[in-house]
């Protein structure tokens, strides 16, 4: 069984899926969604574009500042330097860590009113309250806008009081516009982060009800193929029962009647052959293959579970075995329900748990059994559906077959562990079983 795709780019248009806007409204939502996505594409593909163009523009508007302190002297030149370094430099960190970035902001903006340096830079005190609220908790967006919001009116009423009287009708202005920008920044970056997470939510369910989409029609193509196989069972029985009635008869014959019974073992052959298309045609159903001649090939068996555990990493979780004892001189048929077991496991932890989880196979030869065990670490995802009794089902039938049984559950580390106990058959002919390679 193949591992879920791991691909979670969804289109627009099954992203917004069935929707009661008009054809018009609807291609515009989708132009809108295409452009939106390719713009985080590229930023995506180009991180470091906007990483150091943010500051270098915030670097530019301090410009002015440093020309005029280049004209005063040299000390006032670099202690301009110095602050417009402070305010943009930071922000390159913006993302990673808004709140000590936003707290080391505030800090300079109090120090540069101590100094009586004006850096154009400023502003990226907004920006720093932008990605606080887009990355950082909401409790310290609140905090973050409650300080600005303070650390404004103590600036608006004390530096202006120390102002000529003609300038300072001009502070419930400036205390206005900068309420509205600290209280724009702080919305628009909580937007950003609720609409992020609405996205990624919508990507998920999209994602989803593919899987969904997919494992239904699988369903419905497996039970179509039970069905068939059941209906073959019966023709092959028949079949079947009809030449061991034959051959009995041909046994009798071969002496007192000769003639009869070669005309019997003809009968015999034809209905052997007859028996031998249909399940070759059976078989092609299960395994989606065209009927051709193609050799057969064995089942699977212990040597093809390295195989197997490459299959389960490359889907993203670690996954190791362990075989221990005398394993190779075990039949063939225990071989494939050891196989079996494992994969129907795996499967399961792939369906279940998180990509970055870690399993553990331990096959162990006793010498009276076999035991089988698989281990992962979880977490395990919340699901509606109870998709992993039917593999239960289906490893305690393979376990039955051998007169032993299987355990699965929760373990201490966080994860499912499934145990297999097998006791193998007295030593019998190696009957290797086969199928269309």
């Amino acid at each position: 069984m193949t591992a879920p795709p791991t691909d979670r780019t969804v289109k627009p248009q099954i992203l917004i899926g069935q929707t009661r806007l008009g054809d018009s409204e609807y291609r515009s939502v989708v132009r809108l969604l295409t452009w939106l996505a390719r713009v985080r594409e590229a930023d995506v593909a180009h991180p470091r574009v906007r990483r150091w163009g943010v500051p270098a523009f915030y670097a530019l508007g301090g410009v002015p500042a440093l020309v005029r302190a280049a004209q005063d002297s040299g000390p006032r030149f670099l202690l301009v330097l110095a602050v417009t370094a402070g305010y943009t430099v930071p922000l390159l960190w913006r993302r990673q860590r808004p709140v000590p970035v936003f707290a080391f902001l505030i800090v300079l903006s109090e120090a540069s009113l101590f100094l009586e340096v004006d850096s154009g830079s400023s502003a990226t005190q907004l920006v720093a309250l932008l990605n606080l609220g887009r990355f950082g908790a909401p409790g310290q967006l609140a905090i973050g806008v409650g300080y600005s919001l303070l650390q404004t009116f103590v600036t608006m009423v004390f530096f202006n009081g120390l102002r000529e009287a003609d300038q300072g009708t001009t502070t419930p202005v400036l205390a206005f516009l900068a309420v509205v920008a600290i209280l724009s920044m702080a919305a628009l970056g909580l937007a950003g982060k609720l609409v992020n997470a609405y996205i990624e939510a919508l990507q998920e369910h999209a994602v989803r009800l593919e899987m969904e989409r997919d494992q239904r029609a699988q369903l419905a193509a497996a039970t179509e193929r039970a069905r068939v196989a059941r209906e073959m069972h019966d023709i092959l029985g028949h079949t079947l029962a009809v030449i061991v009635g034959l051959a009995g008869g041909a046994a009798g014959l071969a002496e007192s009647k000769p003639k009869r019974g070669a005309d019997t073992l003809r009968i015999i052959a034809d209905s052997g052959r007859g028996a031998l298309a249909e399940l070759r045609r059976l078989l092609a159903v299960i395994h989606d293959d065209e009927p051709d001649d193609t050799p057969l090939a064995p089942q699977p068996g212990l040597a093809d579970l390295g195989a197997l555990m490459e299959r389960v990493r490359a889907a993203g979780p670690a996954a190791t075995l362990h075989l221990k004892g005398e394993l190779t001189g075990l039949a063939q048929g225990l071989q494939l329900a050891v196989y079996r077991i494992v994969q129907e496991a795996l499967t399961n932890t792939l369906k279940h748990a998180a990509p970055n989880t870690t399993v553990e196979v331990t096959v162990t030869a006793a010498p009276d059994a076999v035991i089988v065990t698989v281990e992962d670490t979880g977490p395990h995802k919340a699901s509606g559906t109870d998709d992993q009794g039917k593999g239960l089902v289906g490893m305690r039938e393979r376990a039955a077959l051998y007169g032993g049984q299987v355990v699965a559950g929760p373990n201490s580390r966080g994860g499912w562990t499934v145990r297999a106990l097998l006791v193998p058959l007295p030593t019998a002919p190696d009957l290797t079983e086969k199928h269309p390679a």
